[in-house]
């Protein structure tokens, strides 16, 4: 049991407490100590009865039984490999970022939830997550089941079919993808790639309430305050041929410690 627990510890902070949310919440449903009805998003109980815990739950809720255990074990170990490469990767040292991240795919996902009568989230934020990592590590090479292997970009439209076959639904994955793709455009792509401005950034109170540490990746996700001028670009400052593009850090293969 302590190797569990020393296992435990070692997962990054906020990663850790979704994990094992994701767990404790779906094991109370199934001991019945809370009904699963209680524990799903139903518009109808969240805007009339103001059961204002429903997005919450929802999130961490899944019915585990015969025919969904294999999916849920599968996305829970997607929750832990991508959500702890992002938090010790991406955004190391960086936890205000990182919760600001996860909060604002959350209220997205939670209204696109609402809008189409979707009783669970767990894995439309998961695959927000995994899409963000994917995205950031793009020209990485990864190998999946059965020895394929290919860029990381392409590994959420990967899993959104592999769910479709061991699930038989892609809406949660499709619109994860979606919400993570919405997210990494606004906070990356436009300020970054494309010189447009920034429309995300995290509150203030965010990083009172979680404090940058030292030993993050500096300045990783902080919008350029202007898109390079041509004659700047075009000068003898050096810069490795880098064209003005971001380098997106260092990826990971599937299946690494």
């Amino acid at each position: 049991m302590s190797d569990i627990g020393d296992w435990f510890k070692s997962i990054p902070f906020i990663t850790r407490y979704w994990f094992a949310g994701s767990i404790a919440v779906p094991l109370i449903g199934k001991l019945g100590l809370i009904s699963p009805v209680n524990l799903v998003l139903w518009p109808e109980a969240f805007f009339h009865k103001f059961q204002i815990w429903r997005p919450f739950t929802s999130t961490l809720y899944f019915p585990v039984g015969p025919g969904t255990g294999f999916l849920y074990l599968v996305n829970l170990y997607f929750l832990y490999q991508y959500s702890t490469r992002l938090e010790t990767g991406a955004f190391d040292g960086r936890p205000a970022d990182y919760i600001f991240m996860l909060l604002f795919n959350w209220i997205c996902i939670v209204i696109t939830g609402l809008m189409m009568d979707m009783q669970l989230l767990m894995i439309p934020l998961i695959m927000s997550v995994l899409y963000v990592w994917a995205q950031l590590n793009r020209d990485m090479i990864v190998s999946f089941w059965f020895g394929t292997r290919f860029k990381a970009c392409y590994l959420p439209w990967v899993i959104l079919g592999f769910n479709y076959i061991i699930g038989g639904s892609i809406v949660n994955e499709l619109i994860g993808n979606l919400v993570g793709h919405l997210y990494f455009f606004l906070m990356f792509k436009y300020p970054m790639d494309l010189g447009g401005r920034s429309f995300l950034s995290t509150p203030q109170i965010l990083y009172q309430w979680f404090p940058n540490r030292r030993g993050g990746v500096s300045g990783f996700g902080v919008p350029p305050s202007r898109r390079p001028a041509p004659q700047d670009q075009a000068g003898g400052g050096g810069g490795g041929g880098g064209g003005g593009r971001h380098n997106w850090g260092q990826g990971f293969r599937l299946g690494d410690d």
